[in-house]
């Protein structure tokens, strides 16, 4: 028997009837005031630059140029996701950013299954009437309280749903906060616990996230897939609380802390692996994650070893275990269902969506294939903040964008004379040309290891969804045959 919260959401679902249909843009969608304003996926790496690239050219004349109305809310929504973190672990601060479940990019705030309405006539607690704007803090009772930004007050000690022990805040997002736990009635087992915003359309993109989960549980219920585990979830008053299994840091921010540092092969081939069986788990299901970026990759213990690299004069950090979890289903979209015109943070983007095409599962093997490509690298390739100046990397990195893509397009403005209206002259084209080369020039060895894995990263990388590769027939190339061979023995 479904919970009452979940057969509420469902008796008011509304699907889209195609997965391909043409809607409106993003632009004309964010203009009716009748709709929930709806912006991209985003990370406070679409915010601002890279240690890697601190000089990224922010005050450059081509970021100065229109843009989207939807890009324009991509950066507002950025302000709200700094990490503040009211009770950071010692063993954790310097994990300033949400990696423990998880480094997400809050933009949980949408979900596609409430996509078409709004929630007129609906009976509301007395706190959803309040102004979230408010300083005061709203009072529930005498043990409860909210802040002025709807974030459950809490302490070190305090005790949900008599059970979950707060032991220290792990990250913030916009959508609220996950907590570490001692879960009292597991032998004091730990669990990340995350608390959503008492704010209606932050509960109701939890409650989409905790269908996909149930669902995710009950057909992976041998747990043969790496798909974050949701343990349980209940209502605390106002705040939908779920509960996960505690993971390590995220691939991102194992980057990060490594001076971005790649990967080595290796461990490279067996995290991919398991990322394409877990994502070939959601397709089969009829679902799309729509937000898979290095930062949603969890390691399942992040523990390293130091060793001193006497050439480059510097430690460096090689993990002991490559496994990896997938983690935030809170955007993930059923093939039935309603399909918003963006998706995917900025970096991990595809061209489809970009160009306004429609989008199906092939824009999940794009995000794989730029995310493979930055665990080789160390960087991502893609750092850019502007469509056409992606598209244009795009182009550098992978060759021209196909004629018919760029005539079907509804986005004209990026178009001229059937080609891209770029100008490689321009202090942006410069730019790009700079920091971009062809795919096959970034790799560090001619060995059949590195040529195998370009040969699957520029199969994912097509522009084509129809000739894009499946992660069905990904699981079968040739570079992950060590692994299969290794289970024959």
């Amino acid at each position: 028997m479904l919970h009452p919260l979940l057969e509420m959401r469902q008796s008011r679902r509304m699907a889209s009837p195609g997965r391909w249909m043409p809607e409106r843009s993003s632009e004309e969608r964010l203009g009716s005031r009748k709709r929930r304003r709806r912006d991209s996926h985003s990370s406070e790496r679409e915010n601002k630059s890279r240690r890697y690239h601190h000089h990224f050219r922010a005050c450059d004349g081509h970021y100065l140029e229109t843009k989207p109305l939807s890009d324009n809310l991509e950066v507002k929504e950025r302000r709200h996701r700094e990490i503040i973190g009211d009770l950071p672990c010692k063993r954790r601060e310097r994990d300033r950013d949400w990696h423990h479940y998880s480094k997400s990019s809050g933009v949980s705030v949408r979900s596609r299954r409430s996509s078409h309405r709004r929630h007129r006539g609906r009976r509301r607690s007395p706190s959803h009437r309040r102004s979230y704007s408010r300083s005061h803090r709203r009072k529930r009772s005498r043990s409860f309280e909210d802040d002025e930004e709807g974030h459950l007050i809490y302490h070190s000690g305090h005790v949900l749903k008599a059970r979950y022990e707060i032991v220290c805040t792990l990250g913030e997002g916009a959508f609220g906060k996950v907590v570490e736990c001692i879960d009292r009635s597991k032998g004091g087992a730990r669990v990340a616990l995350k608390i959503i915003k008492n704010i209606d359309r932050y509960r109701d993109a939890a409650l989409s996230e905790v269908e996909v989960l149930e669902q995710m549980n009950s057909l992976d219920y041998d747990r043969k897939y790496a798909c974050v585990r949701m343990l349980d979830w209940f209502d605390h008053h106002g705040h939908i609380c779920i509960v996960f299994e505690l993971l390590g840091l995220s691939t991102y921010d194992f980057l990060k802390e490594n001076s971005f540092l790649p990967f080595p092969v290796d461990q490279i081939r067996k995290m991919t692996y398991q990322i394409i069986r877990a994502v070939h788990f959601l397709h089969r299901n009829k679902l799309t994650h729509t937000d898979l970026k290095p930062e949603n990759i969890l390691f399942v213990n992040s523990e390293y070893s130091m060793d001193y690299n006497v050439k480059m004069k510097r430690d460096e950090r090689t993990l002991k275990k490559p496994d990896v979890k997938v983690v935030d289903f809170g955007n993930a979209t059923y093939e039935h269902e309603h399909h918003t015109s963006v998706v995917s943070t900025r970096h991990y983007r595809a061209p489809e969506v970009i160009l306004d095409l429609g989008w199906n599962h092939s824009c999940d093997v794009w995000s794989l294939g730029c995310i493979f490509l930055e665990y080789y690298l160390g960087v991502t390739v893609f750092q850019t903040h502007d469509s056409k100046e992606h598209l244009a990397m795009m182009e550098r990195v992978l060759g021209p964008i196909p004629a018919h893509l760029l005539q079907k397009t509804r986005k004209q403005r990026y178009v001229r004379d059937g080609e891209l209206d770029w100008d490689e002259q321009s202090s942006s084209g410069r730019y790009v040309r700079k920091h971009c080369r062809p795919l096959r020039q970034y790799m560090a060895s001619k060995s059949s290891e590195h040529e195998q894995l370009f040969d699957l990263i520029q199969k994912m990388l097509e522009y084509d969804v129809s000739k894009r590769i499946t992660l069905e027939d990904a699981m079968k190339h040739p570079f992950f045959e060590p692994l299969r061979k290794g289970k024959r023995k």
